[in-house]
């Protein structure tokens, strides 16, 4: 998928292109019955009560649920190391992304989504669960997979401040599952195998992203 437009040029009002139906990296693997998964509608007494906040893999996101229906639970990297992280672009604004990847209809997912403008991240899917995010099921079970807004030929979505942002994530991620910092591990969705995605696209500026990333 791909990201918001940096200041001074406009943010269009609504996206040009449609959702991509090759969004689902993930779609076409059966899921086991019963996966368990935190429900994004609650009514009645249950949603008067306070609910204590979810713990995120990476302290500066936000925890953003996606449908359970969407990736795989998992117990990683006991069950599968993690040795990549998959770098995308939305081709959707940051909320048409999020809502996509909640609803239980569209077999896809990323661990994480980063918005343009800010570099705000949102955390949808934790690291130990498999997210449909690769297309490749062996890579998606080896990687972290990081959603940036945007599109990937329209370069002003990829602001500084995103950047930053996705260097900082991807540096923690790599620190915290012993995955060098290189591009043989960092990689965009066009590189994965058997992969039909040109996200990030050639507009995504990689040595000025790597530098961040091991600067951190």
């Amino acid at each position: 998928m791909d990201s918001a437009r940096q200041n001074p040029a406009p943010i269009p009002t609504r996206p040009r292109l449609p959702r991509r139906a090759l969004l689902r990296g993930g779609a076409g693997f059966t899921l086991a019955a019963g996966l368990a998964g935190t429900s994004l509608v609650s009514g009645g007494a249950a949603a008067a009560r306070p609910r204590r906040p979810l713990a995120v893999d990476y302290p500066a996101a936000e925890w953003v649920p996606a449908s359970s229906s969407n990736y795989t639970q998992a117990n990683r990297p006991a069950q599968y190391p993690v040795e990549f992280v998959i770098i995308h672009v939305t081709q959707e604004y940051y909320a048409d992304t999020l809502e996509i990847f909640q609803n239980p209809d569209k077999a896809v997912s990323a661990h994480y989504v980063v918005r343009s403008d800010d570099g705000h991240a949102a955390q949808m899917v934790r690291e130990k669960n498999v997210a449909w995010h690769a297309g490749n099921w062996n890579y998606n079970t080896r990687s972290v997979g990081i959603e940036h807004e945007g599109w990937i030929d329209e370069p002003d979505w990829f602001t500084e401040a995103m950047y930053e942002a996705s260097a900082a994530l991807t540096a923690d991620i790599c620190r915290r599952h012993g995955i060098p910092l290189d591009r043989r591990n960092i990689i965009g969705h066009n590189e994965v195998p058997g992969s039909d995605h040109t996200d990030p696209g050639g507009e995504w500026d990689w040595a000025h992203y790597m530098d961040l990333v091991k600067a951190q």
